[in-house]
This record gives structure tokens, C-alpha cells and sequence, in this order.
């Protein structure tokens, strides 16, 4: 049971951070000023999401639980 119901968008961008964060994290990545900005400007979406500043919204327990369902799809593909 899903204790948190994400947006769609929420859950897409903090893909797309463990996506840039894994490319910036490579030894010597191509482009690594343009990972940066993205990294920077994807950690703003996130923080500032409207999700929380809803009732519940705003906890601990849910930013984990955020990465952790992003993490998590990583793990299924790499099986």
C-alpha cells in the first residue's frame, strides 16, 4: 500500500535526477557543466514541487519514500 501518492511529475523529475546524477558520477563525464545545471535545476523542481505544501505532504518519510520509488525502478531494469 502506497502511503503517499506522488504526481506523475514529481516522480518523472526525480527519475531524471538519479538519471543525471549516475551520468555526472562517472569518471571524467562528457558535457559535465550541462549535468550540472541540469542536476541543479532539477533539484530546484523537486524542492519547490506544489506536492509539498499539501497537507501530509511535507515530510521526511515522503522525500525518502520519493527517492526510493524512483531508485526502485532503476534496480527492476538493471534485473
Amino acid at each position: 500500500m502506497d502511503a503517499f501518492h506522488f504526481p506523475d511529475d514529481l516522480i518523472r523529475a526525480q527519475r531524471e535526477w538519479h538519471a543525471t546524477y549516475r551520468a555526472l558520477a562517472v569518471p571524467r563525464p562528457r558535457h559535465a557543466a550541462e549535468l550540472r545545471r541540469r542536476l541543479l535545476h532539477l533539484s530546484v523542481r523537486i524542492e519547490w514541487h506544489p506536492f509539498w505544501s499539501t497537507p501530509g505532504g511535507w515530510s521526511t518519510a515522503a522525500r525518502v519514500e520519493l527517492r526510493r520509488l524512483a531508485a526502485g525502478d532503476r534496480q527492476e531494469d538493471a534485473a
